[in-house]
């Protein structure tokens, strides 16, 4: 049976119900099981209570033998200014003895992520969150929309 880690941070809970979400499309793939992990939080309490962030959710704290024992990784985070939460950095930075010994090399992984606006900087994030996974050998499969007009925002410069 496949295990499936999916590994996220959230402030105000929007990624963990994303997590939940993408457990339950993991596990309708029958002969595949996932878990799902929460990066440990670096803000201290009286800062969280000052964000007014949402309570964490009981999801173990993910640590790097977790990305070690997956068959398979998924990333969830939301977008700080374009970018990664440095949670999430931190978290990333924690795997350089994984990435020295080629520990995740060929390991199927994604990323979810969410931004509060359409200019949020949703492909910036993409693009930092990707770097990771390419030095860690790690390889992903993309899912494309289909192109239609539904799906994409079009402008008046569009074809």
């Amino acid at each position: 049976m496949a295990k499936i880690a999916i590994i996220y941070y959230s402030t105000y809970g929007h990624i963990a119900t994303l997590a939940e979400s993408v457990k339950e499309g993991v596990e309708s793939v029958p002969g595949v099981t996932a878990e799902i992990y929460q990066v440990p939080e670096t803000l201290p309490e009286e800062v969280l209570a000052k964000l007014h962030a949402a309570p964490k959710k009981d999801h173990a704290i993910a640590t790097v033998d977790v990305l070690k024992e997956a068959d398979g990784i998924l990333f969830g985070f939301p977008t700080r200014f374009g970018s990664l939460p440095a949670q999430v950095k931190a978290f990333f930075d924690s795997a350089g003895g994984l990435w020295a010994a080629g520990a995740l090399v060929g390991k199927p992984a994604g990323i979810f992520f969410s931004t509060g606006t359409q200019g949020g900087g949703q492909e910036t994030t993409a693009f930092t969150a990707l770097t990771f996974l390419a030095h860690q050998g790690l390889t992903c499969r993309w899912a494309t929309a289909p192109r239609s007009s539904s799906t994409w925002t079009r402008s008046t410069a569009d074809p």
